[in-house]
């Protein structure tokens, strides 16, 4: 059937559109061949080219600069300095023997460091960069990379590295970083790519290690070009990392250098809390060591020497450390008997100087005994008969319960290494950790904070702070992460009767200035600073019968290590309380003689913001003070650092 000429010219002009949309697709495509061409021959011709003569291009990741950790005040208690180092990729150096040699002839380097070297490089993926010197000097530095054609695979990079400016004071509670080794990658599901960087640093304890992801930062990379022989010619491109959070914490530096100053080189430790926030000013463990030296790769003798000293400087006594508490437990004793009505505090108890329990004599410390005594009393003279009888009474699951309320027995978190839980023993606890029934002398012994009884000086300074305040307070370590402030809880009451309280309280400010006060000589005589505190003395030994008849021997001439602990806590102003101190001294002797001065002292210095006026001293001890003092290096607190808070985008 013959179209019309209707249909013939809607015909045509169908066919017309379809040729059209069809030229339309094909110019589009062609123009998109065009400018292909155009950026592969014109824009990128270079980089083809290089790539034809048998250049490639790598992406090498670029670690990020670890986050600073400041004190309270802004100064900056670990930060980064400069480092010059080198490394060494195998797949890029072809004979790696021979490059080495090559670089022997520039830096020294031992026979037994290139040894190891090759040994490492020989582990690792052809395509890991391994650390072949790190610290160089400029002139170092500089001779490598002038001479970076004679040594494929070799790249000189300047990087951070990790750095403590205040060396010891912080050592036990910032810890610090080294290498990242097979065994720390093995404890990580997925690794961050970062850590397998040539000598990367991680936290490995105390805050560096537990705070590690958000001081780590985030790596960033660069883009480079690699001829043939490996080496590198040129950056194409570079992101870099992200720097890791500035972490700032509750420490004042003053304080912490005064404090690590003060325990010398004493096997000690010392803790101050704010009782108000929790907030840890000083935490200081002695003798010291310098962390540097475990960043900078601390020597075999070096370590040797830690290791081996009786004072055990790399344990940090202020969390590991596990102590009888002695004296300074009587107030939980005190607290667990008026809190169950088994006394209260008018109620009295004779003491002969010791009580006898299932035809056994526990001694009184003092050998006359004290005579009739009080609760007040009772802490000021420190009579152990007086507990010994309340012991009996109150029972030892209600000792171990008022323990724990006061902070003895739990582990308190904090971004710090192996911290001890203490023990607060009760009938279950002996029961299932050594299968045997509870004795009425566990209890007596127990009561005076000895026995089975444990606690840290963090948990001493913990309970300390719950006496002056009534509430539950936990200490706490960081004050902000990148400027975001972290929230101080509103502290819950203990749930003890404020009477009790105060009580215990008055006991403990009848021991610095009462006139039978066991540390009056150490008291401080300004008003408005007046302290309550409580001695310790712990027994390391038994003391047989057959000793004790003939006369306890004193401490100075037992060994070191068979000396009684001394211990004591405080806190202060007395109406108003502020701060609160605990100090341990292992194998001191004395809480009185030895600890107690100590911790006057440094909390004298929290309270006046440095050192403190003589006048706040009794008269005998200012002469003895103001010698000690001239004696102290103490390091000037500087004013907070600019620029030490992260730019904000």
């Amino acid at each position: 059937m013959r179209k019309s000429q209707k249909e013939i010219a809607e015909s045509s002009r169908s066919i017309s559109r379809r040729g059209l949309m069809l030229g339309v697709i094909q110019a589009a495509v062609v123009s998109v061949m065009g400018l292909k061409l155009r950026s592969m021959q014109i824009e990128h011709a270079d980089e083809y080219r290089l790539l034809s003569d048998g250049n490639s291009i790598n992406i090498r990741l670029l670690p990020p600069a670890r986050g600073l950790i400041l004190d309270r005040n802004g100064t900056i208690i670990a930060g980064n300095e400069q480092n010059y180092r080198v490394t060494l990729t195998r797949e890029e150096a072809g004979d790696v023997s021979a490059v080495i040699a090559r670089l022997r002839r520039i830096i020294p380097m031992s026979d037994r460091q290139a040894a190891e070297i090759l040994e490492e490089i020989r582990k690792r993926s052809a395509v890991t960069p391994v650390m072949v010197a790190d610290r160089l000097t400029w002139p170092e530095f500089s001779s490598i990379a002038l001479n970076a054609p004679a040594l494929p695979g070799v790249t000189p990079e300047s990087g951070l590295s990790r750095s403590y400016p205040r060396a010891g004071d912080f050592a036990h509670v910032l810890g610090y970083v080294g290498p990242v080794s097979d065994y720390d990658l093995s404890k990580i599901e997925n690794p961050d790519p970062v850590l397998r960087l040539p000598e990367f640093q991680l936290g490995k304890v105390g805050m560096e290690a537990k705070l590690e992801e958000a001081l780590r930062g985030k790596a960033g990379a660069r883009r480079v070009e690699v001829n043939s022989a490996g080496r590198e010619m040129r950056e194409l491109s570079r992101i870099e990392g992200q720097q890791g959070a500035t972490v700032q914490t509750t420490l004042d530096a003053g304080l912490q250098n005064f404090a690590t100053q003060r325990l010398g080189n004493e096997s000690a430790a010392a803790v101050v809390m704010d009782v108000t926030n929790g907030d840890i000013l000083a935490i200081s463990s002695s003798p010291v060591f310098d962390p540097n030296m475990f960043v900078r790769g601390i020597s075999g003798p070096d370590y040797r020497i830690l290791m081996q000293h009786d004072h055990r400087p790399l344990a940090d006594k202020t969390v590991q450390g596990a102590y009888p508490p002695g004296s300074t437990f009587k107030m939980v004793t005190l607290l667990a008997g008026l809190e169950a009505g088994v006394i209260n505090p008018g109620s009295r108890f004779y003491c002969p100087g010791y009580t006898q329990v299932a035809g056994r004599k526990f001694h009184c410390w003092s050998r006359g005994g004290h005579g009739t005594v009080d609760a007040v009393q009772s802490l000021e003279r420190s009579c152990d008969v007086y507990y010994y009888e309340l012991a009996q009474r109150v029972g030892i699951d209600r000792i171990a319960e008022m323990a724990r309320k006061l902070g003895i027995g739990v582990r308190h978190e904090l971004p710090m290494s192996a911290i001890t839980e203490g023990i607060a023993p009760d009938r279950a606890w002996k029961m299932a950790r050594y299968q045997q029934e509870w004795q009425v002398g566990d209890s007596l012994n127990a009561s005076i904070g000895q026995g089975y009884v444990l606690a840290s000086p963090l948990q001493l300074a913990v309970m300390a702070s719950r006496l002056a305040t009534g509430r539950a307070v936990e200490p706490r370590l960081v004050r902000s992460i990148d400027g975001v402030v972290q929230p101080v809880p509103e502290w819950p009451e203990l749930g003890i009767n404020p009477l009790h309280l105060r009580t215990a309280r008055a006991g403990m400010d009848a021991v610095m200035n009462g006139s039978h006060g066991t540390a009056r000589r150490m008291r401080i005589i300004a008003p408005e600073w007046q302290m309550a505190g409580k001695t310790g003395t712990s027994q390391v030994r038994n003391i047989t019968a057959a000793e004790r008849a003939r006369g306890v021997i004193k401490n100075e001439q037992l060994p070191w290590d068979r000396r009684d602990h001394a211990l004591f806590v405080c806190f202060a102003p007395f109406d108003m309380p502020r701060y609160a101190v605990s100090v341990v001294v292992e194998h001191g002797g004395g809480g009185s003689a030895v600890a107690a001065p100590v911790a006057r002292d440094i909390l004298l210095y929290a309270l006046a913001g440095g050192l403190p006026p003589l006048s706040a001293y009794p008269d005998g001890e200012r002469a003895k003070v103001e010698e000690m003092w001239s004696k102290m290096n103490l390091m000037p607190t500087p004013a907070p650092s600019p620029g030490t808070e992260r730019a904000k985008a």
